[in-house]
Parts: C-alpha cells; sequence; structure tokens
C-alpha cells in the first residue's frame, strides 16, 4: 500500500533524531544519511498501518542496517590508508543531534567518538541509545533482540571502556575560541617551548588524509614530539602552499562541541583539527584531511557567517 502524506511527514518529522543516531554509531555523516534513507525504503515497503510504535520501529530498523554497516566497516578499515577517524561535524550541525545533557553532548565529542571504535557493535550501540537517547534497557533489548539484562551489562561494559579514556573539560565556545587562539599563536611562534607548555605530557597528534592527502600513518607522542611537529606544521612554504592549492586561511571554531582549527582554502575547508582539552592542557589534536570527510563540513561552512581567520598560514 503508498505512503500516505501522513506517513511521510511521520518519518520526516524522525529524520533529526535518525540521523542523529545514525551518525554517533557510524561515525560518519555520509552513511549515516544512507542508513536513514535505507530506513526509509523499509519504510515505505512496510504495512505501515499494522505499525503500533513507529519511532520504536524506525529505530530498529535503523540501528539493525548500522549495525550491519559497523560489521563490514571493520573489514575495510583493515586496509584504509593510515589513521581512521570520524567525519568532522562543525558547529550547528543539525546531526550533532540534543546536546541538553553532558552525556548527550559528550557521545558525540570527537573523542569518544573515536574511543568508540574499540567496542563491539552491540557495546556501540547499547551506549549510545542509553547514554545520548535515554532509551530504556527494555526498549534496547526489544531493538537489538536481547535481554533486558543482557544491555545492562553490555551498556556498564562499553561506559567503562568509554571513562578509561582520558578524562576532558566542558567549555563554552568563548572559552574553546581563546584555547584555539592560545595554540596558534604558540604554534606559530616558532618555538617550541610555548607549545610543550599547552600540552599534557602525553599528548598526541592523529591525523586521517585516506591516502588521498599526505598525513602519517602513526600518532604522535609525548609534549616535545607533537610541539615539534605543530610546529612545522604551521611553518610557511611555497611547497605546503603549492600541495594545497593556496594560502590557507585558518579559523577559531567547534566540531562536534570542542574547540577546533578549520583551514579553508578559496571557500573549501581541506582540513578540521579537533583539540581535546583536559584540565592539565590538551590532550591530543586529531585532525581530519580526508577530502572525502570534509564534503559536509564545507557545505555547512558555506552556509555560516565565520568571521574572518585568524591567519593566513603557509
Amino acid at each position: 500500500m503508498p505512503l500516505t502524506m501522513s506517513d511521510v511527514d511521520r518519518f520526516q518529522a524522525s529524520i533529526p533524531r535518525l540521523e542523529a543516531i545514525a551518525y554517533r554509531l557510524l561515525g560518519s555523516a555520509s552513511e549515516a544519511e544512507d542508513a536513514v534513507q535505507e530506513t526509509f525504503l523499509r519504510w515505505q515497503a512496510a504495512d505501515v498501518d499494522r505499525i503500533e510504535v513507529p519511532e520504536a520501529w524506525l529505530t530498529k530498523v535503523l540501528t539493525n542496517l548500522c549495525l550491519n554497516q559497523l560489521t563490514s566497516a571493520r573489514a575495510r578499515r583493515e586496509t584504509y590508508v593510515g589513521q581512521w577517524l570520524p567525519e568532522p561535524l562543525l558547529a550547528g550541525d543539525s546531526m550533532l543531534g540534543p546536546a541538553d545533557t553532558a552525556e548527550q553532548r559528550e557521545s558525540v565529542s570527537y573523542a569518544v567518538l573515536t574511543l568508540m571504535e574499540r567496542l563491539s557493535p552491540n557495546e556501540r550501540a547499547v551506549y549510545v541509545l542509553r547514554e545520548a537517547f535515554g532509551y530504556p534497557h527494555r526498549e534496547i533489548a526489544e531493538i537489538l533482540d536481547i535481554t533486558e539484562a543482557a544491555s545492562q551489562q553490555i551498556f556498564h561494559r562499553a561506559k567503562k571502556h568509554i571513562a578509561d579514556g582520558k578524562a576532558r573539560t566542558e567549555i563554552d565556545e568563548a572559552a574553546a575560541r581563546r584555547v584555539v587562539e592560545e595554540f596558534l599563536a604558540a604554534a606559530t611562534s616558532g618555538q617550541t617551548e610555548p607549545l610543550v607548555r599547552l600540552l599534557t605530557e602525553d599528548a598526541i597528534a592523529i591525523g586521517d588524509g585516506g591516502g588521498k592527502v599526505p598525513a602519517r600513518t602513526k600518532a604522535f607522542e609525548g609534549a616535545l614530539a607533537v610541539a615539534k611537529f605543530m610546529r612545522g606544521m604551521f611553518k610557511p612554504s611555497k611547497a605546503k602552499r603549492a600541495l594545497v592549492g593556496g594560502s590557507p586561511e585558518v579559523y577559531a571554531t567547534t566540531a562536534n562541541g570542542a574547540p577546533a582549527v578549520v583551514v579553508v582554502v578559496d571557500g573549501r575547508v581541506i582540513g578540521v583539527m579537533c583539540l581535546e582539552v583536559t584540565a592539565e592542557g590538551i590532550a591530543a589534536f586529531r585532525s581530519q584531511a580526508n577530502p572525502d570527510k570534509l564534503e559536509r563540513a564545507t557545505r555547512r561552512w558555506a552556509a555560516t557567517d565565520h568571521g574572518n581567520p585568524l591567519l593566513h598560514a603557509f
């Protein structure tokens, strides 16, 4: 039976929630959009009049599509060139989803999305549905076809894995900008010491170029190594300008709710560096430079007012 306009409207109203769930599960905005589109096709083919709770039905279909995707993604990432990092979402992106609680904000942070790569698909699903969207374990059990007790056990295990990561510090947008400004001032000073003072002793720097742009396959580890790398990254050179196609503009913003550096050339986002800030200093730099993972960021950038760049790099 064809969908009525009411059925289509009901699905449309669910899209923001479905996209936010799928992004947290997959770490990819483009894959999240595909999963939501496939969920609509399943909705279109279903006998909608017999579905008692459409929200629960849609969530179950979407979640299981994402679980299948996660299983195949693990195999693909074994052959991925270099480090794999999630697709960053810039401030205001609707796919970031609810941000009313600390748990919701943390569940979409770049640091936690990266940590969630360590979880099994089921652990990730339970963690996201419970922590970010407040689903009771009874409903999660029905979605995943497990027992309620199993859902509770999986959640506690997943939460422990996430908590074992570095403790993060929540900061507002103004504070995030100050962190980025301070970092850029140190990075362009030509000296290593100012950078070292901003970092934790065990700071790391990771980059994802996807084999399409240069990126180190191993992380830089330790404050001194990271500081030297950052100092070199922001050192001007003709070779760097030629590589990226011009002189990049560097902006301070937030991505996934945390301080971020956005690098733009001719309106195109060519890099997003997410900073993980703790009480002890900057603990991690995670840089996304794979152009396939920056298309949504470029569209978002073009649609917003972002003020003047902090500097012109290279």
